[in-house]
Order: C-alpha cells, then sequence, then structure tokens
C-alpha cells in the first residue's frame, strides 16, 4: 500500500536530517542502505503480524551514509511480512488500525522534516 497522499516524495533534503527526522520517531536504517539508496523502517506488529512502513530515498548528490548527502524521498510504503519470503506490499487487506498509525507516523515525519 502506498502514501501518495502524504507529501513526502520528491522532497530533497540533507540525509543528516532525514535520518534524525525518522529516527527520532521510531524508523531505523540499520542496514537497509547501500551508497545510492536507503530505506527508513518502522515495525508494526498487531495480533502476530508484522507489518513494516518504509520510506525509501535515494542519493541525488553524494554518497549515504554522508550527514551532507542530499537525498530525494520517494513514496511511502506499508508491507505486511510472510516468514520466510518477505514482505507483500500488493494485494494485501490492511487492518484500518495500522493505516491510521502509518498516517500519524508519516505526518509527524513529514512535520520532522519541515521544522529541521
Amino acid at each position: 500500500m502506498k502514501f501518495e497522499h502524504i507529501e513526502l516524495a520528491d522532497k530533497e533534503l540533507k540525509f543528516e536530517t532525514l535520518r534524525y527526522a525518522a529516527e527520532s520517531i521510531g524508523f531505523i536504517h540499520a542496514g537497509q542502505w547501500d551508497y545510492q539508496r536507503v530505506t527508513f523502517d518502522y515495525k508494526i506488529v498487531n495480533q502476530g503480524d508484522i507489518y513494516y512502513l518504509r520510506v525509501p530515498a535515494y542519493a541525488v548528490k553524494g554518497d549515504i551514509p554522508k550527514d551532507d548527502t542530499i537525498v530525494k524521498l520517494m513514496t511511502p510504503m506499508l508491507g505486511k511480512h510472510y516468514y520466510p519470503h518477505g514482505v507483500e506490499y500488493e494485494g494485501e487487506t490492511f487492518p484500518q488500525p495500522i493505516i491510521d498509525k502509518c498516517n500519524k507516523k508519516l505526518e509527524l515525519l513529514l512535520k520532522n522534516i519541515e521544522t529541521n
């Protein structure tokens, strides 16, 4: 599921700003990066099911994870994790409380980015 109504996609900012804004509200980027791409994940566990809210970005100037690298955000996505196959984004029916939580988290991320 894509969250296109949250105006995060196509925003350009320093990697340092994105990292601080995302990590301060519970997103992690751990090993989900290379020198050109990064994904910030927020894990949600609900009644035994695991969901990931993902905010992907890619470098437009510089290399990730350098603080001064300029990154461009892509459309956030929600997926459901299936062991051992991975995360599925399409063809899922997501519970409304999970969607609501994701909307609130993304709105907070947008606010954090805009105030930095």
